[in-house]
């Protein structure tokens, strides 16, 4: 059975595929939307389904405005999977003009949401390491985050209100950075731009590293890099670059004055400052915006 509703920040179950569909006129706001923004936004459909993939049922949210055909976009979560924020952030999308896919990334171990925000998890607590290790790692596993983006592409190119004449983007999120390498490698044919930001991983030294990618990637990119992330690791945008240049690989690598999560607007405070920073998210999601514009073509 389906369940179709109004956009609200509550739990979704997971459902099937939709034989109808509910217009939500009133969009979330996404990341601290600008009132320019919200004002241009279209009415969106968004519509809860199960996807089916070699390991089994993927629940996940799909968002598309209310009429019309327009390029796909898969989003990929950060560690604390499919919730209301990154629901938001996929109405926020659609109502640019895109229909977005926002999976469940754990579906192999639980049913989302794993957690309802991010806003009082303990990062440091031996009970979230605990939690999210086993979450985590089902999709960082070797092979699995290729998999499942080969089904979410055909699942986008098989819907009405994707416009196959036109390449799929990507954007991901803390984790969800390394699987949109991951993604713009595994399907090089169909995915037009890739966005990560404040990723993590993107270049470690182990033989399967996301940046040793870049060859295989056909898409124009862009890495947003958190100021934190870049003091930890400050050669990885240049082996970043070094890699996308070597593939001949068109990409954009931004470091922003902004901490490790701060995109994502249930993030919670650390040290007792806040994570999220709205001029940076805004910043950041111009960003997108143009690279998909300019890519998905």
């Amino acid at each position: 059975m389906n369940d179709e509703r109004l956009v609200r920040p509550r739990r979704h179950p997971a459902n099937h595929v939709s034989r109808r569909a509910f217009v939500a006129l009133s969009i979330g706001s996404g990341l601290a939307a600008t009132p320019r923004a919200a004002d241009a936004a279209l009415p969106v459909v968004e519509t809860d389904l199960a996807i089916e993939t070699p390991d089994g049922s993927c629940d996940a949210a799909f968002i598309h405005p209310a009429s019309g055909v327009h390029p796909g976009v898969l989003i990929w979560p950060d560690a604390f999977g499919l919730r209301p924020a990154m629901r938001q952030m996929g109405r926020r999308l659609a109502g640019e003009g895109y229909a977005v896919l926002v999976p469940n990334p754990f579906y192999r171990v639980a049913k989302a949401p794993q957690y309802e925000t991010a806003a009082n998890v303990d990062f440091a607590a031996p009970e979230t390491r605990a939690k999210l290790g086993p979450l985590m790692g089902s999709i960082t596993a070797p092979g699995a985050a290729e998999k499942d983006a080969a089904v979410y592409v055909a699942f986008l190119d098989a819907q009405r209100q994707v416009d196959r004449a036109r390449r799929i983007g990507t954007q991901g999120y803390c984790m969800g950075g390394a699987l949109v390498m991951r993604t713009a490698a595994a399907v090089p044919d169909r995915i037009g731009a890739g966005a990560s930001f404040h990723g993590g991983g993107l270049v470690t030294d182990r033989a399967d590293s996301p940046h040793l990618l870049a060859p295989r990637i056909r898409a124009r990119m862009y890495i947003g890099v958190a100021a934190n992330d870049d003091q930890r690791q400050p050669d990885a945008k240049d082996k970043l670059r070094a890699a996308f240049a070597a593939g001949s690989v068109p990409v954009e690598i931004e470091v922003y004055p902004a901490r490790h999560g701060w995109c994502v607007p249930d993030m919670p405070t650390e040290a007792g400052a806040p994570i999220y920073s709205a001029a940076d998210a805004e910043r950041a999601w111009g960003k997108l915006l143009a690279l998909y514009r300019s890519a998905l073509a």
